[in-house]
């Protein structure tokens, strides 16, 4: 457990939403308490880390609407219900909760529900972190490493590529030792891995 950890909780049960606060400070969490989905939107930021306790059945702003609009913010969500169901769990699990949680739940369902969700936003952002510094490398390359990068990941030969380039094949050698070096990759199948973790696709 992370005292540096913040949970945010969305449930327009004051009775929930205090006794979730109560135990989850308990276990060394920060906790941040919203009413309503249209007041815990209206609150969100850019920096804000840690995860959501969120509500399906609110008025206004349901939970799976306040879900769709969470998509790509990194913050983790624990769908939390008190008319589960099937269908719910499975919207909410396609949607990309992290779990999909009971009413009334016992304090370790929701502690181990937590725990999965921070696991999971930390393997995020080390996989966000890995991406950011393959696409930095990549902008180190110049115009034409790049272009030979992007033949080397089609898996074209030396000869191939200084013909397609209208370059002599030395010259496509040097490129592709610089290529390897600003990449850090010690093989081809490396740059490729590379190449695919970056999302980056290769002209053909």
């Amino acid at each position: 457990m992370r005292p540096d950890t913040t949970i945010y909780v969305v449930d327009d049960d004051e009775a929930v939403r205090d006794s979730l606060q109560i135990m989850l400070e308990a276990h060394g969490f920060g906790v941040k308490l919203f009413g309503s989905g249209e007041e815990f939107l209206a609150a969100l930021t850019p920096d804000m880390d840690g995860c959501v306790l969120l509500d399906v059945n609110m008025p206004g702003l349901n939970g799976f609407a306040v879900q769709q609009r969470l998509a790509g913010s990194g913050l983790p969500v624990i769908v939390v219900t008190g008319h589960g169901d099937v269908p719910s769990a499975v919207k909410a699990m396609k949607a990309g909760a992290v779990d999909f949680v009971e009413k009334p739940f016992a304090d370790t369902v929701i502690l181990d529900a937590v725990d999965r969700a921070l696991i999971q936003r930390d393997a995020t952002k080390r996989a966000q972190h890995v991406e950011a510094e393959i696409k930095a490398r990549i902008d180190r390359l110049t115009p034409r490493e790049r272009e030979v990068f992007e033949q080397l990941v089609l898996g074209q030969p030396n000869k191939i590529i200084a013909h397609r380039l209208s370059i002599s094949p030395r010259t496509v050698e040097i490129h592709r030792s610089r290529v390897m070096e600003k990449m850090q990759a010690g093989s081809l199948a490396e740059l490729v891995r590379l190449a695919d973790r970056a999302g980056i696709v290769a002209k053909p």
